[in-house]
């Protein structure tokens, strides 16, 4: 779970390299993120030069976890770090690529970056 003011990794190349974690779009009032979520986040380190400034309040998808998931068939999965990727209004990534694994929960909604994705969990 990801809980308000929390610091992500994102992961991709979009130019911002942490975020904090304002708020669920879509979820009235719930305090915390799960993987699948759109959240919203202010951009807290940049790269320079990048379409994406410090102080920019974006959207985003959680792609990883350090809380542990459980899947139907019993199986957990948890991940080392807390990432996210961030979005469009459209739910599109704003960016080309995608770092790392991902959980394999965004299937129906987020094939895009399950598609850039360097591997699915």
């Amino acid at each position: 779970m990801i809980y308000i003011k929390t610091k992500l990794d994102v992961a991709d190349n979009s130019g911002a390299r942490k975020v904090s974690f304002i708020g669920v779009i879509g979820k009235k009032n719930r305090p915390f993120a799960l993987i699948g979520d759109v959240i919203t986040a202010s951009v807290k380190e940049a790269l320079p030069n990048a379409a994406i400034k410090k102080g920019e309040v974006v959207r985003a998808v959680v792609v990883r976890t350090h809380l542990p998931i459980r899947r139907a068939d019993g199986m957990t999965l948890q991940f080392d770090n807390n990432a996210c990727v961030v979005i469009d209004k459209q739910g599109n990534p704003r960016s080309t690529r995608v770092f790392g694994p991902v959980a394999r929960e965004l299937r129906d909604t987020f094939s895009k970056i399950l598609s850039l994705a360097p591997e699915v969990v």
